[in-house]
């Protein structure tokens, strides 16, 4: 509810119209009313980019617009917390966590499920809050490596946020928490692309850890 309050109306998403709340027993339940978005996802099935969706240019500059938008409002958490960057530096990237982590506010969980095509809009605010600058691009970013031409997009529309030393840090929050999902079981296919991108990033190669229960 509180992307509804604190992110621009600018930033295209689905409005939020009633929250209802109530509880059964022990247990508690919460409703959002929400638009009806009728234009497909990206990729509605995978959170990951299997084929180019030939998107214009359009499209690209709604984004980048969007997130320097959503960069400027207030947070009000931190969705990617400093204790889990302290242990999944070392533990998915196999090197030392960075001493300081400058932090904006993001959408949290930016991948092909939760964008949509024409017109551009953001899906699923459950993680919206202070994400590690150039965490966004950098998501979307390992999430599009199994589709070059899309990776390389990716990377010359956010140039001046990932090609800084703060968002190479927030991009290698973005690996680190990819290859933590790859050891307990998801994205075989783009391991080793993920495994690459990070060893580009450091000189170092991940380690393979496998069924990990360092939580984020």
């Amino acid at each position: 509810m509180g992307a509804s309050l604190l992110v621009p109306d600018a930033v295209p998403r689905p409005r939020l119209y009633e929250v209802h709340d109530w509880t059964d027993g022990e247990w508690a339940f919460e409703a959002e009313v929400l638009d009806h978005v009728t234009h497909p996802a990206v990729s509605p099935e995978r959170a990951d980019l299997h084929h180019d969706p030939h998107l214009p240019d359009e499209w690209w500059a709604g984004l980048r617009r969007a997130l320097a938008l959503l960069a400027e409002a207030e947070g009000l958490k931190a969705t990617v917390r400093d204790g889990w960057i302290e242990r999944a530096f070392p533990q998915f990237l196999g090197i030392p966590a960075p001493a300081e982590v400058e932090r904006v506010t993001g959408h949290g969980d930016l991948h092909w499920g939760n964008l949509t095509t024409m017109p551009l809009t953001l899906l699923d605010w459950e993680r919206w809050g202070l994400v590690p600058y150039g965490y966004d691009a950098g998501l979307l970013h390992a999430n599009s490596l199994l589709v070059p031409d899309v990776a390389e997009r990716i990377r010359l529309e956010f140039a001046s946020v990932l090609d800084t030393p703060a968002g190479r840090v927030g991009e290698l929050a973005a690996l680190a928490e990819m290859l933590q999902a790859v050891a307990r079981g998801w994205y075989p296919d783009l391991a080793p692309c993920l495994l690459a991108r990070a060893e580009s990033l450091t000189g170092v190669r991940p380690p393979v850890a496998v069924n990990s229960e360092v939580s984020a």
